[in-house]
């Protein structure tokens, strides 16, 4: 039988903590949130990879990596909301879960949705929830929100998530220019969002984050 407690822990330290993530609550997340649960069955021996993971539909798992930085630059708090987009079954929902007051995870596709809701019932999640809805809108009813981040790429972000963001808060995404992505943080102030960036990191663009989607309010 596979004993994926001590994946865990080797993910934490030969993945996260050489990333120069040490905070302690991400850490901790990190090592208790069960990641093989939250993939396909036929991805679960290759949950603790260093390498995206085929979720169906275009659609890809962030490495830990990539997610431990993630988290490291938005520096989520016990007393904050977050905002998830694109979590598919939920891990990096899960994941924020543990550090945040509450998480809303936003899905798209209906039946993605209820699975990530299932699965974080069954790991004991109670301050998160799975809204059904266009990736692009977000979930503005449960908003506005310290913290925002998005599972996958992206080549241009929607006013109505900036709009989203409390005074103060922060949104993490990675921005696809070609073969090249970068992880930016956003940081909104005065009303208006001003990004820096932060580390490099790939994944496939979102359908509804593409430069070709028009975007409208």
């Amino acid at each position: 039988m596979t004993d994926f407690a001590a994946r865990r822990r080797t993910m934490v330290d030969t993945q996260v903590r050489p990333s120069d993530v040490t905070k302690f609550p991400i850490i901790d997340a990190m090592l208790h949130v069960p990641r093989e649960n939250f993939v396909p069955d036929a991805q679960r021996e290759a949950a603790y990879v260093d390498d995206l993971i085929e979720m169906g539909n275009g659609r890809a798992m962030i490495e830990p990596r990539t997610l431990a930085k993630i988290l490291d630059a938005l520096n989520i708090s016990n007393d904050e909301m977050v905002l998830d987009i694109a979590p598919a079954m939920g891990y990096s929902t899960a994941v924020a879960a543990r550090m945040a007051q509450l998480v809303v995870g936003v899905e798209s596709d209906e039946a993605l949705a209820a699975e990530a809701q299932s699965l974080l019932a069954e790991a004991d999640v109670d301050n998160a929830i799975i809204h059904v809805g266009p990736l692009e809108q977000g979930v503005a009813e449960h908003g506005p929100y310290d913290a925002i981040m998005v599972q996958g790429g992206v080549e241009q972000i929607p006013q109505a998530l900036l709009d989203q963001l409390k005074e103060h808060g922060r949104i993490a995404c990675l921005f696809v220019d070609g073969n090249l992505g970068t992880v930016r943080i956003g940081r909104k102030s005065g009303g208006q969002v001003s990004w820096r960036d932060a580390f490099n990191a790939s994944a496939p663009v979102l359908e509804s984050f593409s430069a070709e989607c028009a975007f409208s309010l």
